[in-house]
């Protein structure tokens, strides 16, 4: 089964201030795109191909460069968008708030160790909140590397993930990538984050 461009649960616009139009359409129609049809090229033919992303992930080290590259951006990409909504929760509510509250400090304590994982990965790459081994742990990947990959520093199940490539933000926010994570908050879905805390524990 060939993988495909995810529809999302929201239009373009949506995210705005925050998050601009163009940006988005480009992000999702051209990057993620290219991202899930060079994956489908680097797969055709093979066994792997009838793979789940995620299974696909979890073997990475064994797979050629194209699909570490191009499955990582679409499984990457797929989650960011579902992390997304128009209007945020403002934060975490329930048992995930607790949890961050109570492994970080603070909900502002935690805001600010995954905006300084975001702001100080070097060039091109993710921020993570992760499940790992029971608990929330925050760190980054270069590249679309991502905590499900058996090479990833930071193994887990990924919760929350911020997309800190240029493309995410450049015709906004030029390099400003402070700005832009700083604006990321209002825009985070909390709901579906504490669903996936819910399904990993």
């Amino acid at each position: 089964m060939a993988f495909e461009l995810p529809k999302l649960a929201f239009e373009y616009a949506a995210l705005e201030p925050h998050i601009d139009a163009r940006t988005m359409e480009i992000h999702h129609s051209k990057h993620h795109q290219a991202y899930v049809t060079n994956l489908n090229n680097a797969l055709a033919g093979k066994p792997e191909e009838n793979l789940s992303i995620e299974e696909i992930c979890a073997h990475i080290s064994k797979h050629p460069v194209a699909v570490r590259n191009n499955g990582g951006g679409h499984y990457n990409h797929s989650l960011f968008w579902s992390l997304l909504k128009p209007k945020s929760e403002g934060e975490p509510v329930g048992e995930l708030g607790d949890v961050i509250r109570s492994t970080f400090g603070s909900f502002d304590a935690f805001k600010t160790q995954f905006a300084a994982a975001a702001t100080t990965r070097f060039g091109s790459g993710w921020a993570w909140l992760t499940l790992t081994e029971g608990k929330l742990v925050i760190s980054s990947t270069a590249n679309q590397d991502n905590p499900l990959m058996d090479i990833a520093e930071v193994k887990g199940a990924p919760l929350l993930a911020l997309d800190v490539w240029e493309h995410a933000y450049y015709l906004h926010y030029q390099n400003r990538r402070p700005d832009y994570i700083g604006a990321f908050w209002n825009v985070v879905n909390w709901e579906e984050v504490s669903k996936r805390y819910k399904a990993a524990k």
